[in-house]
């Protein structure tokens, strides 16, 4: 199969350049246009692509080479965009960035090779003149297929922008498609782990309309437009998909303001294996749903919400009963911290939470703690993973546990680094890492075969072992 649709990705010389401001403002002016746009975000970043998709109406999923191998990502990449005019990809960090400082990999660069896309680079250009030509010949030429065709200007004026435009388009041969002034009235605050959420900000509609007017204004949208129309076809297989014909299995996921980190493709893998999915609030519901045969506690902020989660009595005592029936759970990183005793929050205050870890505390660290991309593997039947299994996951939380488990472990990709974590407390698999399910399927089939038989009786060992 070809694909050839217009993309174009939106990377930078390293992060706090812009490139979340500039690629919001793209999306929302092309989709005011008219255009159907989709786009993608590089890397395993959750929050961005809630912006794209929950502020903007624009579909996002996450494109990682650490995550996704070439092929895997191509297949992705061509289901996500199958129905859209434009994509547009925005990086992560500086454009070479990757996993370690002396290679490109599960870098941006990496991405835009491996779906041929032409990229423009957004600099902060607040205090440069002349000397923004070599930073930007250097990020160029560093890689001979680096493929950027041009570059927006963020934090300088119109006329700061009409003096470094003929000189940079003079001396480089790449496009400078515009600028951003400097807009502190649509900034996103930022907190510990990234941007504050969508529906965490203020009057975030009309922030991101100013956004979309400001962009139309100041950046040759025509001009990316034709740029994305140029990228290389490219060749990719068809995802294979793993709809099975049995009942739907209905598993609870909670989604709230303390539980919103979701990998869209991880649930979408989840529906092809039979699974409805039927949201819950941990915060505001009195119950979890009923009829459910399994329940996903993701990640988030529970740690700023701890007072409101430990207030739900009601909810913290279901999921308790549920989860010592044998309900199968898979918690990870906020969802973890949910099921111990208690949780320290923002303000090192303690909360109590569900309590399936019996004895088990949440505390608040001056650091991030276990930071990056990890490859889990176990020898234990309970981990969901057979012996010579992996599946790939990253950790970025500056909250520590008081026993982050002995099920699987983790491995750094330099290879130089690795622990032990993950817990298996009867059908419950929980732990820091987040998890992308595509990196190992089968993972997720056990994970639905589980649901999917009378968890109460001896048929559920048969589901983990198939």
């Amino acid at each position: 199969m070809i694909i050839d649709n217009p993309r174009i990705l939106i990377s930078a010389g390293s992060s706090g350049s812009g490139k979340t401001t500039v690629t919001c403002g793209i999306l929302k002016a092309l989709k005011n246009r008219g255009l159907r746009v989709s786009s993608c975000k590089c890397g395993p970043d959750y929050i961005d692509p809630m912006f794209h998709e929950k502020v903007l109406g624009v579909p996002s999923v996450n494109l990682d080479p650490f995550f996704e191998d070439k092929k895997l990502m191509r297949s992705l990449y061509a289901r996500h965009t199958a129905d859209s005019d434009i994509n547009i990809i925005e990086g992560v960090m500086g454009f070479y960035d990757g996993f370690s400082f002396d290679k490109t990999d599960a870098s941006t660069y990496e991405v835009a090779k491996n779906i041929a896309s032409p990229v423009i680079l957004v600099v902060n250009a607040k205090g440069m003149a002349l000397t923004i030509v070599p930073f930007l010949k250097g990020i160029i030429e560093f890689r001979d297929d680096s493929n950027i065709r041009g570059v927006i200007l963020n934090n300088i004026s119109e006329m700061v922008c009409r003096s470094m435009k003929p000189i940079i388009e003079k001396e480089l041969g790449i496009d400078v498609l515009g600028f951003m002034p400097p807009s502190p009235e649509i900034a996103v605050e930022s907190r510990h782990l990234g941007l504050m959420t969508p529906d965490e900000v203020k009057d975030i509609q009309s922030r991101f309309e100013k956004l979309g007017d400001l962009a139309e204004k100041c950046m040759d949208i025509e001009r990316i437009i034709e740029i994305a129309g140029e990228a290389d076809p490219i060749k990719c297989e068809e995802l294979v998909r793993w709809t099975k014909k049995e009942e739907k299995v209905r598993i609870a996921i909670a989604r709230d303001e303390a539980f919103c980190f979701y990998y869209k493709d991880n649930l979408e893998l989840l529906q092809e294996l039979g699974c409805e999915l039927v949201p819950f609030s941990p915060i505001n519901d009195p119950h979890l749903p009923e009829n459910i045969d399994g329940m996903l506690l993701g990640g988030g902020y529970p740690e700023t919400y701890g007072k409101e989660l430990s207030e739900n009595i009601s909810m913290r005592t279901d999921i308790l009963s549920r989860l010592n029936d044998g309900l199968p759970c898979l918690a990870e990183c906020g969802g973890f911290m949910y099921l111990h005793d208690l949780m320290e929050d923002t303000e090192h205050t303690e909360h109590r939470m569900v309590g399936f870890l019996s004895g088990e505390k949440c505390v608040r660290r001056d650091r991030l703690v276990r930071f990056g991309y990890i490859t889990l593997s176990s020898d234990e039947g309970g981990s969901l993973l057979n012996n010579g299994e992996q599946i790939k996951a990253h950790e970025f939380h500056y909250w520590d546990s008081t026993d982050n488990g002995e099920l699987m472990k983790a491995v750094k990709p330099s290879g130089k680094r690795e622990w032990m974590c993950m817990h298996r407390i009867k059908n419950t698999i929980c732990g820091y890492p987040h998890l992308f399910y595509r990196s190992a399927p089968q993972f997720a089939e056990r994970f639905v075969k589980l649901c999917r038989f009378n968890w109460q009786n001896p048929l559920c060992e048969r589901a983990e072992s198939e």
